[in-house]
């Protein structure tokens, strides 16, 4: 009996080792928790800082959506006075918070917005009807996009109040999403050829990013050393996400399943996203050295995850197992 348990203890341990060599298949050591809602059925987590303060959105009580901030177990209502619609996505470590808010009165259309010490105040626009704000660094540079006079999406960067046009790769169409302390600045533009490619900005100019061996790219996040993440398609067809780093796009598989997309890096390296699973749902990840690891949920089939700080903290959304879409906030042990 002994020789027996003992060749079962030794398959197990054997067991778990092939699993730990096989990636997409490690179990990080962490707890997921939700956030909560502003009294409606629904939250997303897009945003957190190293002090743990996160944004994001939710549903309230009278079935709009306002802007959140939680912090220390408390979700805050941050939305505009008069507002219907306001969204939070991205905080900096000084606690200044971008997003957009609505027209008063109505839906839309939007602009971006800045948090800051209790006010809201409107970035302005690129000449068109709307603009959306996605990120913000510590030096309180926004970026996002916004239509142009012409009618066509651009990305922006706004500094000391004013918004400037950051152009495209050669085609019609450019997304900002994310931007370091250094001032580089990530997104996607359409090229000449009209192909969608992550772009690379700094100083005035952008540089394309290039692809995975398929024909489209899209940079979602930057940290502070120059390394970029997103999704890009592969020579077979299939999107998978990617970190950029001098010069060279490297393939960060899948938790098992055909697709993935990464959002954000932190200053360690570590990548967040989601990916397709073996059995097909959208989990959660967070890539580290290699390896990458599912999240889990709290307790539905599907989460993604949105930004990470640099103590690890992961914010994000999932299906609960009573099927509503709520906030969370997983925490490594």
């Amino acid at each position: 009996m002994d020789a027996k348990k003992a060749g079962v203890r030794l398959l197990v341990v054997v067991a778990l080792l092939l699993l730990a060599a096989v990636p997409g298949l490690t179990q990080p050591v962490g707890t997921m928790a939700g956030l909560g809602t502003l009294g409606g059925d629904f939250s997303s987590a897009l945003g957190i800082n190293n002090r743990g303060q996160v944004v994001g959105y939710s549903a309230t009580a009278e079935e709009t959506y306002h802007a959140f901030l939680w912090e220390k177990g408390v979700m805050a209502d941050a939305g505009a006075p008069g507002a219907i619609v306001t969204t939070a996505s991205a905080i900096n470590h000084r606690g200044q918070a971008v997003g957009w808010i609505s027209a008063a009165g109505g839906a839309w259309p939007f602009q971006a917005a800045l948090w800051e010490k209790g006010t809201i105040a409107g970035l302005g626009t690129l000449g068109g009807r709307y603009t959306y704000a996605y990120g913000i660094n510590d030096r309180g540079q926004v970026v996002g996009w916004g239509d142009t006079a012409g009618g066509f999406n651009h990305a922006f960067l706004w500094e000391d109040g004013v918004m400037a046009d950051l152009g495209t790769l050669g085609g019609d169409e450019s997304y900002a999403f994310d931007i370091n302390n250094r001032g580089q600045v990530v997104g996607w533009s359409d090229t000449a050829s009209g192909s969608a490619h992550a772009f690379l900005w700094e100083n005035g100019m952008m540089a394309d990013l290039g692809t995975l061996g398929g024909s489209r790219s899209y940079a979602s996040g930057i940290n502070n050393r120059g390394q970029v993440v997103g999704w890009s398609d592969t020579a077979s067809g299939s999107a998978h996400a990617f970190l950029w780093e001098n010069g060279v796009m490297a393939d960060l598989g899948t938790l098992g399943g055909a697709t993935s997309s990464a959002s954000a890096i932190n200053d360690r390296g570590q990548v967040v996203g989601s990916s397709a699973t073996t059995a097909g749902n959208s989990h959660a990840f967070l890539w580290e050295k290699g390896a990458m690891a599912d999240l889990g949920t709290l307790g539905g089939a599907t989460s993604s995850a949105s930004a990470i700080n640099d103590r690890g903290q992961v914010v994000g959304e999932s299906l609960t197992a009573g099927g509503a879409t709520q906030a969370f906030l997983w925490e490594p042990n």
